[in-house]
């Protein structure tokens, strides 16, 4: 069954209703450290098939991070992870903060092949 837009789109604002929180990840890895914590996140009205946060996420990394992705969890600390993307790597010699762009960040929600 081929899915309309409106499912999808209603299909992907259910999900991501689930993600309350973003995380910064080092390989497989949550980062730790410094000041660094996940942020609460809220999402636009999913549009063409994909999500996306409201607004940019600016992060505080600890000194000698690096960052190659982000994941969506349903808490500020423990709960569920319901997966992310990869970014491309940034390494953090000192702290310093890390800015995830909403327009490039999001769920998206295609066909089966």
């Amino acid at each position: 069954m081929a899915m309309t837009e409106a499912f999808r789109n209603a299909m992907l604002d259910a999900g991501a209703a689930l993600i309350t929180h973003i995380a910064l990840f080092d390989g497989a890895s949550e980062l730790t450290g410094g000041s660094y914590a996940r942020k609460a996140v809220t999402w636009a009205a999913a549009g063409s098939g994909a999500v996306r946060p409201n607004a940019d996420l600016t992060f505080d990394v600890p000194a000698g991070a690096d960052v190659d992705g982000w994941r969506g969890f349903t808490a500020l600390t423990n709960g569920t992870n319901y997966g992310g993307a990869s970014l491309t790597a940034e390494a953090f010699v000192g702290a310093g903060q890390y800015k995830l762009l909403a327009a490039s960040t999001g769920i998206l929600a295609s066909d089966p092949a």
